[in-house]
């Protein structure tokens, strides 16, 4: 027994000896240096389509699978006549979705302006703070610096319409017109000088003093009742759309994030494009008729901005009015260079300005934009030739991201 012992210990020994020489070769072996990988940018997002089996068409026809025809009549009776209580709740309430749908709207615009700000370093609290106060420093400026000297253009615009038409008949361009149209011309320049000399018609557009007041009231009342609603709006903007979100099925919840996040992005950019094109088309007007020495250059610049926020049509139609007032100055060679220089700016504007202004907004075709301007038009007025395109849009993303896939995807 005392034999064995020690030729198990080097039996032991000598099977320890590899692991050992092994240990140490792995410590004295220096560790590779790893490569730099690049980052990558993140990717897209995708929607994740479903595939959509069509259910089995029954035989029998709807008429004869209906198994209670009292109750269903009944139920359709009621819902005809909830539809028509919906349909006269929502033209009492047209105003107050009008207020919801402006500050709504504004506050997309403004979104992308606090996740800048995010992005810098700041908290969501702290950038909607100074967003928000810039905006209504803005517009106390511009009420402050404006009004005053807008309704002043505007009541010694009513008292010149007399010598401005005078001016207007001495001119050549009258004589022109009179050689060709003959007296009716003539009757005609009349009677609208003596229609806007007439104070009781300017007070009978407006449907009165009262009438008018009522209006400013209102006007007042509302642009507060909205820019309170975009400060909620601004302030509560994730919030809303996390809790819009939970309404949505979980299954399909996260398409719906990407597709509103596409939405929100889409509408956002539209706006501050909109907003940015418009000054800038006004600063360009009031520098002409600055310039040019033509009449009333700070009330044409402030319509021209209010104008040229109707998508495509917008510049296209203060050209005609810019234009139109200019030529009742005093020198008709300056209202045409206004006007070729208006134009020429206008092109340069469709090819120059708006692709890199608007390289945020979703492109749609030109002549949904003319559509969809002219039927928000008719329906909402200037609101709803605003807010027609982001809707087109909106509508746009919806079918590429939903309808084309479910469509391609039927089986």
């Amino acid at each position: 027994m005392s034999i064995d012992e020690p030729a198990a210990s080097d039996d032991s020994s000598a099977a320890e000896a590899p692991v050992t020489r092994r240990a140490e070769a792995a410590t004295k072996t220096k560790p590779k240096k790893q490569k730099a990988i690049k980052a990558e940018p993140p990717a897209e997002p995708e929607i994740k389509t479903k595939p959509v089996v069509e259910p089995v068409a029954s035989n029998r026809s709807f008429w004869t699978r209906i198994e209670r025809p009292f109750v269903f009549g009944f139920l359709v009776t009621l819902g005809g006549l909830a539809a028509i209580l919906l349909g006269l709740a929502l033209s009492n309430l047209s105003t107050v979705i009008i207020y919801i749908a402006l500050a709504l709207f504004a506050a997309l615009g403004l979104d992308p302006a606090v996740r800048f700000l995010e992005r810098r370093g700041l908290s969501r609290g702290w950038g909607v703070l100074i967003v928000l106060f810039t905006l209504i420093v803005a517009l106390g400026l511009i009420i402050w610096s404006i009004v005053p000297v807008v309704v002043t253009q505007i009541t010694s615009f009513v008292k010149d319409v007399p010598g401005m038409i005078a001016d207007f008949q001495g001119s050549d361009l009258y004589a022109t017109l009179e050689d060709q149209f003959g007296d009716q011309f003539e009757s005609m320049v009349g009677d609208v000088q003596a229609f806007l000399t007439n104070p009781g018609n300017i007070a009978a557009i407006g449907g009165g003093a009262l009438q008018v007041g009522a209006s400013i009231a209102n006007g007042i009342s509302g642009a507060v009742i909205v820019l309170v609603l975009i400060i909620y709006f601004v302030a509560t903007l994730p919030g809303i759309k996390a809790a819009m979100l939970r309404l949505v099925p979980a299954r399909d919840r996260a398409n719906a994030d990407i597709i509103s996040t596409q939405i929100t992005d889409s509408v956002g950019g539209y706006v501050m494009g909109m907003v940015t094109l418009a000054f800038i088309n006004a600063m360009v007007v009031l520098v002409l008729y600055t310039a040019l020495g033509l009449p009333f250059p700070l009330l044409l610049a402030v319509v021209a901005f209010l104008i040229t926020l109707i998508p495509l049509v917008g510049s296209l139609l203060f050209w005609v009015i810019g234009t139109g007032i200019a030529l009742f100055g005093d020198n008709i060679v300056f209202a045409l260079i206004f006007a070729v220089v208006y134009l020429v700016y206008m092109q340069v504007e469709s090819y120059f300005l708006t692709p890199r202004v608007m390289n945020r907004a979703i492109s749609i075709p030109g002549s949904l934009v003319v559509i969809g301007a002219l039927v928000g038009g008719t329906l909402l007025g200037l609101l709803g030739a605003l807010v027609a395109v982001p809707v087109a849009a909106s509508i746009l993303i919806i079918i590429k991201k939903i309808w084309i896939p479910r469509q391609d995807s039927r089986i």
